[in-house]
């Protein structure tokens, strides 16, 4: 087995360099031969990645936060000569969340490679060319990445609560033209997110049933509420019991396009485009490393 291994060194404030020997070395227990690349910023990231299916190796095995993991993605996507292998080293995770993988573990993720399942998962697919692993963010919840992005502290977890705090204080509802399966309605609403799996922000549940194996997408929209009912729903979201309130609504389509004045999409935490955004199910798109009982 060919694995090359593309580590962000400084990702988790530095733990993925810091878990690294323990992570080598459990690959080495395992008998497998690993190429390891340190990446020095995004664009190299992405030519390691990338040449690592170009050069056939058989697995491509990611350590980093959540970018690192959308780098795989879109490596591996769409083949099945490549395989890829998630080691969590971020503070979000939440790819890794939602396939059942040890989210804050690296060493038991990169024991898989020889110890789990190779599983074909499905994919969001954006504007034909972007492959998300996990959720598309519309509106409030895509403000709010963007605003985390650009803070220069804390570096942790608790960047995106706060920057959801900050953006909550200018925030009014948007106006959206939401397309299920063909059927388009014109709406007013506070975010329309499209999961692949479960959560974004590291670990707020958004989509609390998605299934990266059903062929679906699933729709959240928040309709229209005040600032005060937003702060109180965002906690609830880490549970995932937002839903039961009646301003949530929920679906599932296999293609979503969402369009409206001034939005953008976030995928996977990245910057993926202004809107139109036309996010299409990719069923079984992706080979991916798994625990067996998952």
């Amino acid at each position: 087995m060919r694995v090359t291994l593309v580590v962000n060194p400084s990702s988790g404030k530095g733990r993925a360099q810091e878990m690294l020997p323990q992570v080598a070395g459990r690959l080495r227990d395992d008998g497998i031969e690993t190429e390891i690349l340190l990446s020095r910023d995004f664009d190299e990231a992405i030519a390691m990645t990338r040449g690592a299916v170009d050069g056939e190796s058989d697995v491509l095995a990611v350590m980093g936060g959540d970018g690192m993991m959308h780098l795989g993605v879109n490596a591996c996507a769409g083949q099945d000569r490549t395989a890829l292998a998630l080691i969590p080293a971020g503070t979000g995770n939440d790819l890794c969340r939602g396939l059942g993988l040890p989210p804050f573990d690296p060493v038991a993720a990169a024991a898989l490679i020889a110890g789990g399942k190779l599983r074909r998962v499905d994919l969001g697919r954006i504007n034909g060319d972007r492959w998300i692993g996990t959720v598309t963010a519309t509106g409030f919840d895509a403000m709010v990445n963007h605003r985390a992005n650009l803070m220069p502290w804390p570096k942790g977890g608790l960047r995106y609560p706060l920057a959801a705090l900050a953006e909550l204080r200018v925030f009014s509802p948007l106006s959206f033209r939401l397309t299920l399966d063909g059927q388009a309605r014109d709406l007013d609403a506070m975010l329309i997110a499209v999961g692949n799996t479960s959560s974004y922000g590291g670990g707020m549940k958004i989509c609390p049933q998605a299934d990266p194996t059903d062929g679906r997408l699933d729709v959240t929209v928040i309709h229209p509420v005040s600032r005060s009912k937003l702060l109180r729903l965002l906690p609830q979201m880490y549970s995932g019991r937002f839903v039961r309130d009646p301003a949530v609504e929920l679906t599932r389509a296999a293609e979503v396009s969402v369009e409206g004045p001034g939005l953008v999409g976030y995928g996977d935490g990245e910057l993926i485009a202004a809107a139109p955004l036309h996010i299409r199910c990719e069923p079984g798109a992706l080979g991916v490393f798994v625990p067996s009982i998952a």
